[in-house]
């Protein structure tokens, strides 16, 4: 009876505690979505960025032509006059999650715009992964430490930058796609189970058609079997979880369009098929030496080895061959950069002028990880204790991710997952410790001299010992040492204290960062004012609203390609560029065009067809993302393909400037003259000083410009974005007044506040 009552408890206490821990992981998946919808109570439901604009509008063209017609898309808006295959060359899956959502809520009569859909999976998404995460790491440590890590994923900062409502791109899915495959290949090596390998497979083919980032995962997992193989962790459950994944997922990713053959024919997926064929062939020295007698089987194992090093030499002929006939051996120039962080900056500069290209500062890893960059050395000696199959994955992930978040900050994503599973074991083994010493009895300390099995067995005489009763002796000398001990009770009152502390510190730092630091949409800007008041710089939809509703439209517009994908969605107009950056050439003639005198820079856009050319300039308001300082890489990018563009010739005395002392080639391109137009007397109504540009923090060098070729037809109200007509011919006399400009009156007083507003140069 006692027996039986005690089972009942002890079921009664388990079905209470799997309550509680559904419990608990509602409330992290509420946090995880809550805590990124600052964005829509700080300023509106609004698409943030430049590339979700893109997808917005990918997702706007399915919900109205259905899924197959978006393999055929051509977009002729884009890359003009090329245009773009957008169905061959867009990651689809974001935008099938958005459409699938869209459809549903329709189904079930719930109408909602597809924008709203598109604002708030990011959020969704982040609940998804915290799940994710929990059962991850739950494969790998138990329910506790789950829990632990769903917590520090739902609150880190370097996820939040990227899964804030708004921020419709592809990482707001992806990362939960990356966890939940990890999460399903972890429970294939756990288990053994084919069914479970065939669904790691299926979500790595959602996880190719979200994201680039998949070459992540196809060669990470080979890492992992190989260390396996190589530290003699060979199992029938190894094999289960690698092959069919290899096949299906490689099967699979060849489906997706923008991948195609690329799936085999690329050096980034070649590790996943030699770590196969090593895989195969241990597998089959393993089966024979079960098979065969000793002397058999060393025959055997030398022809196997034999056939298997000739076989690997022929097809590394073959590969050496293949990837010779390529400039770049068969890698992507992303890939090579993550391999060789300065091949960007001497080879592809496109990819170095991006800034979430760019290495992280230190000071960028407690920003975006905080706490979990404290705890996430301590989890990688966890992870050890004991080492299994599931846990040697997660250090390998976790080194892999450091490495390569220290090349591109923009791969602290990656990071950040394997950063809060390993905070999550380093936390939950600190907190199991210091609870099981707060329970812990107290026991009396025995003398110093009170006899121990361990001190009796070490004062025998070795003499009267055989060698295997001194093993036995040393081994139960070695378990007393490791035995566990209690912590003192105030000691681990004090560590749980500070414990809590450090989590609080997190979860407030977290706050603070998505409310301020990632809440803010790139196009709608704020400023505080001494008072306290608020300043909004709404100069971009002022500027892609005009376009829309004050040209034609079938004008074509040109500007740097950052602001590509955002003027084909809200202006709706024809662009010569954009954010897809696929083509070099392209870009680099628009960069030319930008460095070049007024004359040259007409002639370049009227081949091209353009009708209006616009700049982003920041000098009047202190906006320091603008053209002027993008201004070197579109100097950079133009010379890589036009060498007559040097950068040499647009610095000055010290380096890059725009005052007196600034390169004659700076002051006489078109950059400088539709970025300064009319801007000397513009900033003395600002700032009390002629031309003083709020960035550069120098007055200009010229502030006499003139425009014989161009015409201002749109300056927005903070001058954030000023948009000129491409004439038909130049003008005649260029000192005439413009009498045809169609923007609002530009000789206007500065508003108010716009003094204020320099707290966002100083940013």
């Amino acid at each position: 009876m006692n027996g039986a009552k005690t089972h009942e408890e002890a079921a009664l206490r388990n079905g209470w505690g799997q309550v509680l821990n559904g419990f608990a992981l509602m409330a992290i998946c509420a946090m995880a979505f809550s805590l990124r919808l600052f964005s829509v109570v700080k300023y509106e439901s609004v698409i943030h960025e430049f590339d979700p604009y893109f997808n917005y509008r990918v997702t706007q063209y399915l919900v109205k032509e259905g899924y197959y017609n978006l393999w055929n898309w051509f977009d002729e808006f884009t890359w003009y006059p090329l245009g773009r295959v957008v169905g061959g060359t867009v990651y689809p899956g974001l935008i099938w999650t958005a459409g699938l959502m869209y459809n549903l809520l329709h189904y079930f009569n719930i109408p909602i715009h597809v924008q709203e859909v598109c604002v708030f999976t990011a959020p969704l998404f982040s609940a998804f992964c915290a799940l994710a995460t929990y059962a991850f790491v739950k494969e790998i440590r138990g329910q506790g430490a789950g829990l632990v890590a769903s917590t520090f994923i739902a609150l880190v900062p370097s996820y939040i930058s990227r899964s804030v409502a708004g921020s419709f791109d592809n990482e707001g899915v992806a990362i939960f796609a990356l966890v939940f495959v990890f999460f399903l290949y972890v429970k294939t090596l756990n288990t053994g189970s084919l069914a479970w390998a065939t669904a790691a497979a299926v979500a790595y083919f959602y996880m190719v058609a979200s994201w680039g980032g998949y070459s992540f995962i196809i060669n990470l997992l080979p890492i992992h079997c190989l260390a396996c193989v190589v530290t003699g962790r060979l199992s029938p459950k190894l094999y289960i979880a690698y092959a069919p994944f290899v096949v299906l997922g490689t099967l699979t990713a060849a489906s997706i369009p923008v991948v195609g053959f690329n799936a085999v024919l690329t050096s980034e997926h070649f590790a996943s098929f030699l770590v196969f064929g090593i895989l195969h062939a241990a597998l089959a020295i393993t089966y024979i030496k079960d098979v065969l007698p000793p002397r058999a089987f060393r025959t055997a194992q030398t022809l196997v080895l034999s056939t298997s090093i000739a076989l690997l030499g022929v097809v590394a002929t073959l590969v050496i061959f293949y990837v010779m006939a390529s400039p770049t051996f068969g890698w992507t120039g992303r890939s090579l950069s993550l391999l060789d962080p300065t091949y960007a900056s001497k080879y592809i500069p496109i990819i170095a002028s991006v800034s979430e290209h760019q290495p992280p500062s230190w000071p960028s890893y407690f920003t975006d990880l905080q706490a979990a960059t404290l705890l996430m050395p301590a989890g990688l000696i966890a992870a050890f204790r004991p080492l299994t199959h599931a846990s040697l994955f997660l250090i390998l992930y976790g080194v892999t991710a450091i490495y390569f978040s220290g090349v591109m900050v923009r791969l602290m994503l990656v990071l950040a997952p394997a950063a809060c599973c390993l905070a999550g074991l380093a936390l939950h083994q600190l907190l199991l410790t210091l609870t099981r010493s707060l329970k812990a009895p107290a026991r009396p300390s025995p003398p110093a001299d009170a006899p121990t099995p361990v001190k009796e067995a070490a004062q025998r005489k070795p003499a009267k010992l055989g060698k295997a009763a001194s093993r036995a002796v040393e081994k139960v000398a070695a378990v007393a040492k490791r035995a566990w001990h209690p912590l003192p009770k105030e000691l681990a009152i004090a560590a749980l204290a500070g414990a809590a502390i450090v989590f609080a510190g997190y979860t407030v730092h977290s706050v603070w960062v998505s409310a301020e630091m990632y809440s803010a949409p790139s196009i709608v800007l704020q400023s505080r004012s001494p008072d306290g008041s608020v300043h909004v710089f709404d100069d971009f939809r002022e500027a892609y609203a005009w376009m829309r509703y004050n040209t034609p439209a079938d004008s074509k517009v040109a500007s740097w390609w950052d602001y590509g994908y955002q003027t084909t969605a809200m202006a709706n107009r024809t662009v010569i560029v954009d954010n897809n950056t696929w083509n070099n050439t392209h870009i680099a003639t628009v960069g030319r065009a930008m460095a070049s005198p007024e004359e040259q820079a007409w002639h370049i856009y009227r081949s091209l067809d353009v009708d209006y050319v616009f700049v982003v300039f920041g000098g009047f308001i202190g906006y320091p993302s603008d053209d002027i300082n993008k201004f070197l890489w579109m100097v950079r990018i133009g010379g890589g393909v036009f060498p007559d563009i040097k950068e040499k010739d647009f610095l000055g005395e010290g380096g890059y400037r725009v005052d007196d002392k600034g390169g004659k080639s700076l002051l006489n391109c078109l950059m400088y003259k539709l970025s300064y137009y009319r801007f000397g007397e513009g900033a003395l109504m600002a700032t009390g000083r002629m031309g003083f540009d709020r960035v550069r923090q120098v007055e200009i060098g010229n502030m006499d410009i003139s425009l014989k070729y161009f015409e201002e037809v749109y300056t927005t109200e903070h001058w954030m974005v000023r948009v000129y007509r491409v004439l038909d011919k130049p003008h005649l006399d260029t000192k005439l007044k413009n009498r045809r400009r169609t923007g609002k009156a530009l000789a206007r007083k500065a508003p108010k506040n716009v003094d204020a507003s320099g707290a966002l140069a100083r940013a």
